[in-house]
Order: C-alpha cells, then sequence, then structure tokens
C-alpha cells in the first residue's frame, strides 16, 4: 500500500493496464534520508538559421539547463527563454536568481512523487519566470517516471501510436531563401507551419505552393490588426490549403478575435492571448482551441491540467514549444498523443542539442519508450 501511496494522484490508475510492463524502481523511498539536490547552469541555443518572425530575428536563444538528483537517479529539465517573451518567461537573470531560490528549498522534499505540494511551493516564489518553473516542474517528472520505470505517457493512460505529424516552422524571410527551406523539409514532414503576420504573407504562402502542396498551419503572431482584413486572409488562406490559423489578432483585440473565429472556416488557436490554467475558461468562444507551451504554464503538471480544461469545454488542443532542446521537447511530446495539432520541431532548430529524445520518423512524433520524460544525455557539447 505504501508504494501505491507514493504515486497517488499521478494517473496510475494507468499502471494496471496490461500494456505497462512492471516498474523497477517503483518503491516509496521516502524516510531513507534521501533528499533532492538541484543544479543547474546557463547554455545557449545556436540556431541552424536565424529565425525571423513578424517583429524580429536571431541567431540564438538564452536556456538554462537544470538537474535534479534523488538516490542516485537524475531528472532533467530546461527553461529557454527566446528574448521576445522574456516579460512573461523571465530573464536569463531572473531565471536565475530564481533557481537558487529554489536551491534552498527542494532539499526540504524527501518524497518527490508530492509534485502538487512541490511545484505549488515552488510557484510561490515568484510571480513570474515561468520558464524556471518549467525548468523545475520537467526536471521532476524526468525524476518520478524514472523512479516509477515509466514514461510518462504511459502514467497518462496515452497510446503513444496517437501521436501526431508535427509541424516544422519557416519563419520569414526572401523567396529564395523560402523556396530553399521549403525543399529541404517537404520530403521529411507532413505538415509545415508558416510565420505570418508581416507585409508579405501572401508571398509567404505563394512561394511555399511554388515547391510543394503539404498542409500548412500558419501563426500570425498578432500581426492582423484589422478584423475584416484578418478573416479575408483566412479566406484566401483556406484556398491555398491552410488547415489552421495561430494568434491572427493583437490579444487585446477581443471582441474582434471572437468575430474572426465565428465567421473562420478554419480553426483558430489562442497563443499569445493564453499563458496558463487560469487563461483557459475564458478562451472558450474566443477561439476555437488553444496552444499549450511548457515554457510558458510553467511545465507538464499545469499543462496536463490544461488540457484537460479545454477538452471539458469542447476546444481544440495543439501543444507547442519555444526553440529549445529535445529535453523540454520530449516533455512537451509526451502530451501529444492527447493532441489535435502538435509543433514540436524546437531541438530540430538548433545545432547544439544535448539529448536523445523524441524523434520525427516520416514526419510523425515518434515517443522513445524510455522512463520519464524520455531523454538520453549525449557526450557533452560546447
Amino acid at each position: 500500500m505504501a508504494c501505491l501511496a507514493a504515486g497517488a494522484g499521478l494517473g496510475l490508475d494507468a499502471m494496471a493496464r496490461s500494456d505497462v510492463r512492471p516498474a523497477p524502481f517503483y518503491i516509496n523511498r521516502s524516510g531513507t534520508g534521501a533528499r533532492m539536490k538541484l543544479r543547474f547552469f546557463p547554455y545557449e541555443l545556436k540556431l541552424r538559421h536565424v529565425f525571423t518572425v513578424a517583429t524580429y530575428s536571431r541567431s540564438t536563444t538564452p536556456d538554462i539547463q537544470v538537474e535534479i538528483e534523488y538516490d542516485g537517479v537524475t531528472g532533467y529539465g530546461e527553461a529557454s527563454m527566446p528574448p521576445y517573451l522574456q516579460r512573461e518567461l523571465g530573464s536569463p537573470e531572473s531565471v536565475t536568481a530564481f533557481l537558487q531560490k529554489v536551491q534552498g528549498i527542494i532539499g526540504e522534499f524527501d518524497d518527490p512523487f508530492k509534485l502538487e505540494d512541490i511545484l505549488a511551493r515552488i510557484d510561490s516564489l515568484s510571480e513570474g519566470d515561468a520558464a524556471g518553473k518549467a525548468a523545475v516542474d520537467i526536471a521532476l517528472h524526468d525524476l518520478a517516471g524514472k523512479l516509477l520505470g515509466a514514461p510518462w505517457f504511459r502514467i497518462w493512460g496515452l497510446d503513444r501510436e496517437k501521436a501526431p505529424s508535427t509541424t516544422f516552422t519557416i519563419g520569414i524571410d526572401t523567396p529564395d531563401v523560402v523556396r530553399e527551406k521549403t525543399r529541404e523539409c517537404a520530403g521529411r514532414f507532413n505538415i509545415l507551419k508558416v510565420k505570418l503576420g508581416g507585409e508579405d504573407d501572401k508571398r509567404m504562402i505563394e512561394t511555399i505552393r511554388s515547391v510543394t502542396d503539404l498542409p500548412i498551419a500558419v501563426d500570425a503572431n498578432q500581426g492582423w490588426k484589422d478584423r475584416r482584413q484578418a478573416l479575408d486572409m483566412i479566406l484566401w488562406l483556406k484556398e491555398q490549403g491552410v488547415v489552421m490559423v495561430e494568434q491572427p489578432m493583437p490579444r487585446q483585440q477581443r471582441d474582434d478575435t471572437a468575430w474572426v473565429t465565428q465567421q473562420s472556416p478554419l480553426p483558430v488557436f489562442a497563443d499569445e492571448s493564453i499563458q496558463r490554467l487560469k487563461d483557459v475558461a475564458a478562451m472558450k468562444g474566443l477561439f476555437t482551441g488553444i496552444n499549450i507551451k511548457l515554457m510558458k504554464c510553467t511545465g507538464m503538471r499545469e499543462a496536463w491540467k490544461m488540457l484537460t480544461l479545454a477538452r471539458a469545454l469542447g476546444m481544440k488542443v495543439m501543444v507547442g514549444c519555444m526553440t529549445e532542446t529535445s529535453c523540454a521537447c520530449s516533455a512537451a511530446a509526451q502530451l501529444s498523443p492527447a493532441v489535435d495539432f502538435a509543433d514540436l520541431d524546437g531541438n530540430l532548430l538548433i545545432a547544439n542539442d544535448r539529448f536523445r529524445g523524441m524523434e520525427v520518423v516520416g514526419g510523425k512524433i515518434t515517443l522513445p519508450d524510455r522512463p520519464g520524460i524520455g531523454v538520453e544525455l549525449l557526450e557533452e557539447r560546447k
């Protein structure tokens, strides 16, 4: 009974399924004197190509790698902080200060399965620093899954064969560069994602269509300010084989967004308009669905709650990412069998990944049957 109590609240009824192998580490280690220890260090992500959206360009992304060790087992996490989102996610300086606070608290817990208590305490340390909270959450989930001997998609009772294809993002660029990028990925992916919201949106789509007829998802990044313009654009995009639209208008224009969603022939997803669980109910009627990103919502635990609530409200769900290593992308991918769309290409956009985890095979997300978030640490890279 002590073993079952240790996993209470983790959805472990799924462990009783016949397709779940016995967990070699599934024991209650509380009371043994073991304490968790947290380590972290900065790690700049180097992008394979300059990344451009409607409002900025960059070639690197600040990142902090996190490790939590307990009784000889290590869980991995990370905080990715794209510069344009640091007000929401935290800056490298604020997240570093936040993680220093966590170091002083994490050792007070002798049972890593008490995720609700631990993460609530950590959440209370700061109003923001969502990426730092996500890093700790991911590392704790990786640790707990390893101690249970099961990946999180199994703990949540999901079928990894139902994981969808992931989009692959093509940023705003010159026609020649867009064509080149499209050719590179047209044979490897089943659906593309295009960043719009600039002055040459139609040319972007027409350039891609000159190379491939793959389905396209578009992200306007709040770039369309007039609702009639936004709807006209969506109607045109549907004729071009676009299958969904993300954040067409500024998040402040709620009435205009609701009008566009009601008229749109394509599903419209919230991105900048949503961050955490408390925001989900307000999206009903404004959008068709929500985009959940671990760095924004503070991690896997809150992401699972957001997904569950969105489904209860009759909304669609997609899971997305920032530019991240395979650590955070693999953590998000654990949710993927339960979503409608997935945008988990962040690890493919960087040149210095530290991990092996989820892979894209034939354009489809493929989850490894490894415990925790399913990652292995590669040989240390500079």
